[in-house]
């Protein structure tokens, strides 16, 4: 496997690096270092105390580290606006450099900081649990969560180089890794029938599985390909917004349930039985699918329908702030085929309602 994947976006291409990339990411900073810029590490309590090792053995110093409590609540305004003001005490200037080092709420929530202190400072991404190596931390959709919805705050801001490593996962709880499935499952969907299958005819994953490299790397392809053709989400149809299969339920499951509730990859693996279910209402697909994907869900430990009934009337209300709608209709993503997705919009509300019912709302 090579150890590098380019990530083509004209002068804001980056490398995200596979094999070995703690060699490349010890010699990135070293290269800062000599450099004299100035360095911080954005992280969680919980991977601070866990991972110390690493961080010191790639090169950071404890001084460096900025601490958030885990969880996504800390992708808020109140940490966003926290980590500005320690930034600006600390006086850091237009050469300094910002590291994610986490899952997808530091990775989301660096992306954003770095993208509005001072206009615009470099920043680095070491995603640390699975689904921030396959999804989150590719692709510079950076932002924050309100109360009112899911990821309505933010910027698109690439950064400079991806550093992933898959020991890292050996660390991370069965439940987070189960979360992260539900993204490596939804690019086969939406793109890759035979990744699909290759999941689907194996063992369920583990972070020892020895193909997991591999799988985490052709998902990486398949996001770096689809942003590299529409990279922030302008499309008229389909392009970057079918990364977001199942995502409109799932935001909106996050938002009902109150954020926390739910791991991100959780409510995905609701969302993507929904548009499943969705496609075979729509004639698209043919019904055996919801099976096959239900079970290979289940197979992960992931839920397929909701854990405690929520209000239909909330979650259509969630789902009409979704960031994909246009024109005030609501826009999903559906199959055509297993490997194919659409985008799809026009669709009357009672049959999301419909939907909805059949996984516990009330």
């Amino acid at each position: 496997m090579n150890k590098t994947l380019n990530v083509a976006l004209g002068n804001r291409a980056y490398p995200i690096y596979f094999k070995n990339s703690e060699i490349s990411l010890r010699h990135t900073i070293t290269e800062l270092r000599e450099a004299k810029r100035e360095i911080r590490i954005l992280t969680d309590v919980n991977l601070q105390e866990s991972q110390s090792a690493y961080l010191k053995s790639v090169g950071f110093d404890i001084a460096e580290v900025i601490r958030l409590p885990a969880g996504e609540p800390t992708k808020s305004l109140n940490a966003y606006a926290q980590t500005l003001s320690y930034l600006a005490k600390e006086n850091l200037n237009r050469d300094s450099v910002l590291f994610a080092f986490g899952g997808g709420v530091i990775g989301d929530l660096a992306g954003f900081v770095a993208a509005s202190y001072l206009r615009g400072i470099d920043f680095y991404q070491i995603p640390t649990s699975l689904l921030a190596m396959v999804d989150s931390s590719v692709g510079g959709k950076t932002g924050i969560n309100l109360p009112e919805g899911k990821n309505l705050v933010g910027a698109f801001w690439q950064p400079n180089a991806v550093f992933i490593d898959t020991t890292l996962l050996k660390s991370l709880p069965a439940q987070e890794f189960s979360a992260g499935m539900a993204e490596v499952i939804k690019y086969g969907l939406l793109a890759d029938r035979a990744l699909f299958e290759t999941i689907e005819s194996s063992d369920a994953l583990t972070a020892e599985s020895e193909s997991l490299p591999a799988i985490i790397r052709r998902c990486c392809e398949l996001k770096a390909h689809i942003v590299a053709q529409d990279e922030t989400e302008t499309a008229a149809s389909n392009g970057r917004a079918l990364l977001n299969l199942g995502h409109t339920f799932a935001h909106a499951i996050e938002n009902a349930a109150g954020y926390g509730e739910y791991l991100h990859g959780e409510a995905v693996a609701v969302g993507l039985i929904l548009a499943t279910q969705l496609s075979v209402k729509l004639g698209q697909l043919e019904a055996a699918w919801v099976n096959r994907v239900h079970s290979l869900l289940e197979n992960h430990a992931l839920p397929v329908r909701l854990k405690s009934p929520l209000e239909i009337r909330v979650l259509m209300t969630a789902m009409q702030r979704d960031k994909k709608n246009r024109s005030g209709s609501l826009r999903f993503v559906t199959l055509e085929t297993i490997g194919k997705a659409v985008t799809t919009e026009g669709l009357e509300n009672a049959i999301i309602e419909t939907l909805w019912k059949g996984v516990g709302a009330v």
